[in-house]
Parts: C-alpha cells; structure tokens; sequence
C-alpha cells in the first residue's frame, strides 16, 4: 500500500518504521530540521541502528492517491495541514492526536467517506534523530493498545507490529482519555521543571482535576470509555491522590514533562470550553 504520514516525529517514525518494514511504499512529509535528518538518511533510523528505508518530501503531493494519508502532527497544528489534505487525492485520512473537541471539522474538511481516527499506545522519543520506541503489546490491551475506528486498518496496523484494535465511539474515548491525562500531563511537567516529585496537597488538587473532567465528560452526555474507566472514577480520592504522588516519582513519567505543557493546556482550553461554569478547577491547573 502506498501511504503517506504527515508528521513524522516520535509517533509518526513509529508507524512509518513498522510499515516500511513491512512492505508498504512509505512516504514521510516533514519540515525544519527532521525534514533535513530524514533527506540525509533517506530512512527511518533506530538508536540500535536499524533501518527501515522511505521516501521523503516536504509537502504532501496531492496528486498521489494514496491509499492513506496519517496525520500525527500536534492538534494545535492540524490547522496547517487542513489544506494540503483536503486537496490531496488519498482514498484515507487518518489524524492521531489527543483532543476533547468534536471531530465534526475535521471530518467535514476531509469527507467522511475518507475520514478515519485513531490513537497511538507508544512510548517514543527521538534523540538526535534516532527513533527510540515501544509498542504496548495486545498483552497489555486490558490497559491499553493502538486504537483506530477502521477494522481495515486495525488489521494492516497490527500485522506491521503496531497491535490495534477498533473504538466505535471515539469522540467518548478521546474525552476519557483527555480527562484522564491532562493531570498526568501536568505531574510530569512539573515534576520535570523542579527535578523532585510533587507534594500531597498537589497531587490532591491534581486528583480533584481528575474527577472533575471526567464528571465532565460524563455531563457531555458520554459514557466514559473504555469501561474500565469507569471502576477508575470510582476510586476513593485519596487513592488517585496517591496514584499521582507516585507518578511524580516516576523517572520515566517525570522525562515526559520535558515536552512542555503545550499539549495539556490546549486539552484544557477545549474541555474549559465545551462547559465554563464545571471545569473551575481545570481552569486553575492550567500550566
């Protein structure tokens, strides 16, 4: 198949390393200085120095019918590519990417015959250019695994390595997900700018952020996805609390706030908007 992933930084390199290396006729679009590593190398390199040959381009040629286009670009920088997309001649349209706001527009702009979602379980990071990554395995999918809303897809994923599995209803996953995360998010990153793990009271106002988002979610008229959420919301508040505290002790959690708290306030912002007078407390975790 031929298929061509708009963003290739952690996430992006991820895919396009299992797809190439599967078979597939892969193409990565990138700009700035990953587009000039990718040119350099003309493939997607591991830290261990593995290799998995693509094509590179700075643009996505909208002429090629690809049979996907996967955009796993940041949300707040969809915007750029939403027109490029919308011209482009692909069979596919797949966005990757944490957001609580409805996915109507995007759908709209690309076609929902063409419109696909989904959401990535991989732990990556690029360092100076070489992919470093883990797939969460099908082992672990009572946690959770790679999720997309096309079986097709699922099945293509998943024989490249990359284990996934179908979610109907994605607009209530991605909300979950989004009010499960930004305190996580928030965690790390402050953790990550003092060096040391947060204290009690924090981890408490970060526990009632929690319970307030997914209070929220549920106001939204979602049901809260996967249902093991659901056991989750009904933990006692000093146990999240606890949960927290530990997570800021965490080496590998407290590294993920070394990406900044970009992505956590432009989840709070959506979920401050979709309903001001219930999400006081979101509003004042901001970072």
């Amino acid at each position: 198949m031929k298929i061509a992933i708009v963003g290739p930084g952690a996430i992006g390199s991820t895919f396009a390393f299992h797809l190439a290396r599967a078979g597939h006729e892969v193409t990565v679009v990138a700009r700035g200085a990953r587009l000039a590593q990718l040119e350099k190398e003309r493939a997607i390199v591991t830290t261990d120095e593995q290799r998995a040959p693509v094509e590179v381009s700075a643009a996505l040629k909208p002429t090629t019918p690809w049979d996907l286009v996967l955009v796993t670009v940041l949300e707040s920088q969809v915007d750029a590519v939403l027109p490029a997309l919308q011209r482009s001649a692909a069979k596919q349209v797949m966005f990757m990417f944490n957001t609580f706001a409805p996915l109507d527009r995007l759908r709209d702009a690309v076609g929902a015959n063409r419109f696909v979602f989904g959401f990535p379980a991989i732990l990556a990071e690029l360092k100076d250019g070489k992919l470093q990554s883990q797939v969460i395995p099908r082992a672990l999918s009572a946690l959770q695994i790679t999720i997309v809303t096309d079986e097709a897809w699922a099945a293509v994923f998943s024989k490249a390595g990359i284990a996934t599995d179908t979610q109907v209803d994605m607009h209530s996953w991605l909300r979950t997900h989004a009010a499960l995360v930004v305190p996580v998010m928030i965690t790390s990153f402050r953790a990550y700018e003092r060096g040391s793990g947060l204290s009690w009271n924090e981890s408490r106002e970060l526990a009632s952020g929690m319970a307030e988002g997914l209070s929220l979610v549920r106001s939204l008229g979602h049901r809260l996805t996967p249902s093991n959420v659901a056991l989750l919301d009904k933990l006692p508040a000093p146990v999240l609390t606890l949960g927290l505290w530990l997570l800021s002790r965490n080496p590998a959690i407290v590294a993920l706030g070394g990406k900044g708290p970009g992505e956590a306030r432009t989840l709070i912002d959506a979920m401050v908007a979709s309903a001001p007078t219930r999400s006081a407390r979101l509003r004042s975790l901001r970072p």
